[in-house]
């Protein structure tokens, strides 16, 4: 079985996110995305960073009851902070029958090399890498294990949701209905 796994904070998880998420896993040769929510570096400020357990129900929420996509917790219970090469290998000794590759925006692709071992990354998994405006994806972007996909683009940022929130403004449309009301009944990024 091969595994697409999408990396973030998911905070909150959003339409833009599970709308790239379904299409590799209908549209590419993934047969499983999982969704894995990144635990809360200790080093960096909290701000309106939820905590992990309440993101990763929000992205449960979220997915629903379509199989083909997951959320994942299995940072959760590694070393801090997480680095992808980590988690990989983790997973990989956990689920041998297992393929696993990366999903990550041109963006990311384009500072893959500040990443920790990036190269065991890229030789050992495929990097399933979607556009996003401006970004090239850079020195890899030729890369052998860099699969582009052309997924539909959607101008929604977590950081945006949660300002609009704090402001008052409505925006459950772009979100799951269940992911707006349990932010909504759980009072999440008001203050």
């Amino acid at each position: 079985m091969n595994i697409g796994l999408y990396f973030g904070s998911f905070n909150p998880v959003h339409n833009g996110h599970l709308v790239i998420a379904g299409y590799l896993a209908e549209f590419s040769d993934l047969d499983q995305v999982w969704l894995v929510v990144s635990p809360h570096n200790p080093l960096k400020p909290a701000g309106s960073l939820l905590q992990d357990y309440h993101r990763y129900h929000l992205v449960e929420r979220g997915i629903g009851s379509y199989k083909k996509l997951k959320a994942s917790k299995i940072e959760f219970g590694l070393p801090r902070p997480s680095y992808t090469v980590v988690t990989l290998a983790y997973l990989q000794e956990k689920y041998p029958a297992y393929r696993f590759s990366v999903i990550m925006g041109s963006d990311s692709l384009e500072s893959l090399h500040k990443w920790k071992d990036y190269g065991l990354i890229l030789e050992n998994h495929a990097v399933y890498v979607y556009p996003r405006p401006l970004h090239d994806g850079g020195q890899f972007k030729d890369h052998p294990s860099v699969k582009w996909v052309d997924a539909p683009l959607m101008e929604i940022s977590s950081s945006f949701i949660r300002k609009a929130i704090r402001e008052g403004k409505d925006v459950r449309f772009m979100m799951p209905e269940s992911v707006s009301d349990y932010i909504d009944e759980m009072n999440f990024y008001r203050k």
